[in-house]
């Protein structure tokens, strides 16, 4: 049986190699080869860039087998070790749209205050930024999705190159402006925008997501897994009682269920993200994000360069 077994995951390994190296006949996309460039021997030999290939080749596959099949079978344990090599940080659109418009070189390192993971991470995106808006793998897995499918923003190279290449006919470049304008877009749907890091994809940051409570894998795996995938922004949602009208659109909107409407709309401390989709909805404006230390140090990359 052994034999089988092994036999079989050479067949695969064979499989998948032929598939990263010809690429549709293809010898190497210059947008996989420059990943490998950027990966180093130790990942080309640890098989941490054929995981890298997979991700971002198949990334609606990958996203789909991890929340149909994989997390439900994971332990306690599991769980936190996919955190500890795949996560996020939610962010207000303020903060989100000074990623995409900054104009300078960042190279951000020692990241554990604002991302507190046990893996190294680095924050590398050149100024101004490539970004490149590809269908939403989450939404994609979904039976009924949220409209529209494209809002998943790649940032930085050798990230833009890869999906533009590898995805052609589902992404496409964006200007700092129209990467703004998107996220302001999806911030007004009520939707939550959250930086995520991945070792695979070169240990760093690489993406920003604007994501919906019903169709997120992320969020999903948070609250129905017990995977620890996002952290605080930093902020905390604070309630006007005197301008709230008790409709109950937050509690509605809230993806994290820190919003109960008791005569009027109260925020359960340890349960809020500080996203801010519930002050994009609410019609009274008398919800407002509010710094909270205890919160964490939020992504601000003007305030850290």
């Amino acid at each position: 049986m052994e034999a089988i077994v092994i036999c079989v995951i050479i067949f695969l390994a064979i499989i998948i190699g032929l598939a990263v190296f010809v690429e549709r006949g293809r010898l190497l996309r210059a947008s996989t080869l420059q990943f490998m460039r950027e990966s180093g021997w130790r990942r080309l030999r640890n098989g941490t860039f054929l995981h890298s290939y997979i991700y971002g080749r198949f990334t609606k596959e990958y996203i789909g087998y991890a929340m149909q099949t994989a997390l439900p079978k994971m332990t306690a344990r599991e769980k936190r070790g996919v955190a500890n090599h795949y996560h996020g940080k939610v962010l207000p659109t303020e903060l989100a749209q000074a990623i995409v418009t900054h104009e300078h070189d960042l190279a951000l390192r020692d990241l554990e205050q604002v991302i507190p993971y046990r893996v190294a991470r680095d924050l590398v995106p050149q100024g101004p930024p490539d970004i490149a808006v590809f269908d939403c793998p989450c939404r994609q897995t979904r039976a009924h999705s949220c409209e529209p499918k494209q809002v998943c923003m790649v940032i930085g190279q050798p990230f833009v190159d890869f999906i533009v290449e590898h995805h052609p006919n589902t992404s496409r470049r964006l200007t700092p402006t129209e990467a703004a304008q998107l996220l302001q877009e999806e911030h007004e749907r009520g939707h939550v925008h959250t930086a995520y890091f991945k070792d695979a994809m070169l240990n760093r940051f690489y993406a920003i997501c604007n994501c919906c409570k019903c169709c997120c894998g992320g969020i999903e795996a948070m609250m129905n897994h017990g995977v620890p995938m996002v952290t605080s922004s930093g902020y905390v949602a604070q309630v006007n009682e005197v301008l709230c009208g008790a409709c109950g659109t937050c509690e509605e909107t809230c993806a994290f269920d820190a919003v109960r409407v008791n005569g009027h709309s109260q925020v359960e401390w340890d349960k809020c993200m500080g996203c801010g989709a519930c002050e994009a909805q609410c019609p009274n404006d008398a919800i407002a994000l509010v710094r909270d230390e205890r919160k964490g140090i939020p992504l601000d990359v003007r305030a850290m360069m």
